[in-house]
């Protein structure tokens, strides 16, 4: 019996992700805690302004990929697509290390924003297939973990940067992750009975005929909306919590950074194992269980931004902190399953790739906005006023997002 139709496989196939999915984000985090030590070779970098452009770049050409990325999942084989993306930005990880120029960067961080698109809606598509709705929100669950710890990983650029030289530190991952896409090719597995089965009408049709039918199926647009505005204070808390943190508590960013981002992640980390278990079981019992569950997972974050917002002790801080994290890992292990729900198979890349895409262009958005509501004195308001556009969008959910009923692996049978 080949290696893809043993009982353990699917989830080999998740730790194989995870992996993918920790150097997705490794690579792309380690730049932004680099930049001391990159500025005495690279003059450009000195200035706040163009480092804030090296930064964007990569998210601006990241966001307009993903549904392109998503489209391109839905019709070849996953498999290699997965391969040559972790190739592909793990040699531009490795080039950067060679960089003697501002524009050189610019130009290899566009490109990676490309190479690493095509790798979140393809690989959750990928888990999606090979798990049903006994362990399909766990397993996305673990895969997530990998993400925040590439996150919190990433941060440790500097400190072999400062140990070694930033060259080295670039060179070292990038060739980790082109090793690692070796590993993948020997054991990674398309499913091969499912991508026969639709790959002739993807052929046939035209590589738009995704959108049209995603944007044909109603529930697509309230996930879709569900998604992006939760993305609002997901990257608010990214971005600018260490402040918020710095500002009430009267910290310095240096005990404040860590603080903060350490405690998001460990409740992250909690909330998509717990959420990804209870999901699986009580979509058992009842057809919206995946729902139920995510829309626990967002309440939780309402309060946590009223105390962000308001808070000003550090047992306030960093509970609000640990429930928010608990909340938004509850809410992330279980957007693929959902989708699953109401999105044909050969579909799903390209609709996570959407949803991708305006969770982006949300984050983007809200980062700009909370700098100026800084400049103003206004953060702490801003965050708590986040928690009512995040109500207005849970009670939404609630009301519209009903599974009609279960077709064992939810959704593999949805009309097209």
């Amino acid at each position: 019996m080949s290696l893809l139709h043993k009982k353990y496989y699917p989830w080999l196939l998740v730790g194989l992700l995870w992996g993918v999915g920790l150097l997705n984000y490794l690579d792309r985090q380690m730049l932004a805690t680099m930049r001391p030590a990159m500025q005495a070779d690279i003059p450009e970098l000195q200035s706040a302004a163009n480092f804030g452009y090296l930064m964007g770049i990569f998210l601006w050409v990241y966001g307009f990929m993903s549904p392109v990325a998503g489209m391109i999942g839905d019709r070849i084989n996953r498999k290699w697509l997965i391969v040559g993306s972790l190739f592909v930005w793990s040699g531009v990880t490795f080039g950067m290390g060679y960089a003697s120029t501002y524009n050189q960067l610019y130009t290899l961080r566009a490109i990676m924003g490309v190479s690493e698109a095509l790798y979140l809606p393809t690989g959750l598509a990928l888990i999606a297939d090979f798990h049903g709705e006994k362990t399909r929100s766990l397993a996305v669950g673990i895969h997530m973990t990998g993400l925040y710890l590439g996150s919190a990983l990433g941060g440790f650029g500097a400190t072999i940067a400062a140990a070694y030289t930033w060259h080295f530190t670039f060179h070292t991952f990038g060739l980790a992750g082109m090793a690692y896409a070796l590993i993948l090719i020997a054991f990674l597995r398309e499913k091969k009975e499912r991508h026969t089965a639709f790959r002739p009408a993807a052929e046939k049709g035209s590589l738009l005929k995704g959108l049209t039918v995603l944007f044909s199926i109603p529930a697509f647009w309230i996930i879709l909306l569900y998604f992006t505005i939760p993305s609002l204070p997901s990257w608010a808390t990214k971005n600018w919590l260490p402040t918020l943190f710095s500002h009430h508590l009267d910290m310095p960013m240096s005990s404040a950074g860590p603080l903060s981002t350490i405690t998001i992640s460990a409740a992250s980390f909690a909330g998509v194992i717990l959420g990804g278990i209870l999901s699986d079981r009580w979509v058992q019992r009842n057809i919206r269980g995946r729902v139920y569950t995510s829309a626990t997972g967002i309440a939780l974050t309402i309060p946590a931004l009223l105390l962000l917002g308001f808070g000003h002790s550090l047992f306030n801080l960093v509970a609000a902190g640990i429930c928010f994290g608990v909340g938004f890992g509850m809410f992330d292990a279980n957007n693929m399953p959902i989708l699953c729900q109401f999105v044909p198979a050969k579909y799903r890349a390209t609709a996570y790739g959407l949803m991708n895409m305006t969770g982006v262009f949300a984050g983007a958005l809200i980062t700009d906005l909370l700098g100026k509501s800084t400049d103003n004195g206004n953060l702490g308001r801003s965050f708590a006023l986040l928690a009512v556009i995040v109500l207005a969008v849970l009670i939404i959910q609630l009301s519209f997002l009903k599974p009609e009923k279960s077709r064992g692996a939810q959704g593999d049978e949805a009309p097209a």
